[in-house]
């Protein structure tokens, strides 16, 4: 049994995708699990990042005072182009923005659910595209910032949506998609003075998840409804457990639960 703060899965690129939970300092392999019986046990505390621990979070993972106060739960992490870092403007904590902002930054395009749209920095591209459980992904421009990629990307969701439906990336296998045939069209919805940072390589990037069967009936469960969930594991995709009787557990959702977990 292992026990301690559950944190989104650690994915590495392979074929297919190799996931693992963090508990407490201890990697737990996941693949090798698929097929075997898991059970994740609640005691009822979550902790913030701030360290306090409390029954339930204000909002995502964040008690009330760091979701009104800290860097990481400021507006402009929901909505890249209100970031101001790379302006010398201060949003909560000019240090930590701009240890975040200033970076290289991809927008990129995604087949998961169908085609979207979507920012990563440059350093965590196949990690977000595994996030999203997009089975196909292409570079469509590198820019120098956070606040650059969200303005493309607000002109790209006019015309693609920049959501995965989550239901259906969970239902099987997308229909592959032509994404080089797709970055040229977006490239007519890009204004010309981003063209300087569309990327050059068309790349395509194929993913494969450790799934043997994927949910009929899709029926999502989580620990503040049911403090003990128990079921054979048959598939991991995006941030998500899929057990056999068609229920799947938003593993990232539940971060900063702390948890037992039996296998």
């Amino acid at each position: 049994m292992y026990k301690g703060i559950i944190q989104k899965m650690f994915i590495k690129h392979n074929n297919p995708v190799d996931y693992s939970f963090i508990i407490a300092d201890t990697e737990i392999p996941l693949n090798g699990l698929i097929g075997e019986k898991i059970q994740l046990n609640w005691g009822g505390v979550v902790q913030c990042m701030c360290g306090k621990q409390f029954s339930k979070f204000y909002r995502q993972s964040f008690c009330y005072q760091c979701y009104w106060n800290m860097p990481q739960a400021s507006p402009s992490i929901f909505k890249p182009e209100l970031c101001t870092a790379d302006l010398g403007v201060e949003e909560r904590d000019l240090e930590w923005e701009s240890n975040f902002q200033i970076a290289p930054h991809y927008v990129y395009l995604a087949n998961s659910s169908g085609l979207k749209v979507g920012i990563t920095r440059k350093n965590q591209k196949k990690i977000r595209w595994m996030d999203q459980g997009a089975s196909q992904a292409i570079i469509l421009a590198e820019v120098p910032n956070r606040r650059l990629s969200g303005l493309i990307e607000i002109e790209l969701k006019k015309e693609i949506a920049d959501k995965t439906n989550w239901r259906k990336m969970l239902s099987g296998k997308p229909t592959n998609l032509d994404l080089i045939e797709e970055k040229i069209k977006c490239l007519d919805f890009i204004p010309d003075n981003f063209h300087e940072f569309i990327y050059k390589d068309d790349t395509v990037t194929s993913i494969i998840y450790p799934v043997n069967r994927y949910p009929k009936k899709i029926k999502s469960i989580s620990l503040q409804k049911e403090s003990m969930i128990e079921g054979e594991l048959v598939g991991i995709k995006g941030q998500y457990l899929l057990f056999n009787d068609d229920r799947v557990f938003n593993v990232r959702s539940h971060q900063g639960y702390i948890i037992d977990i039996l296998i």
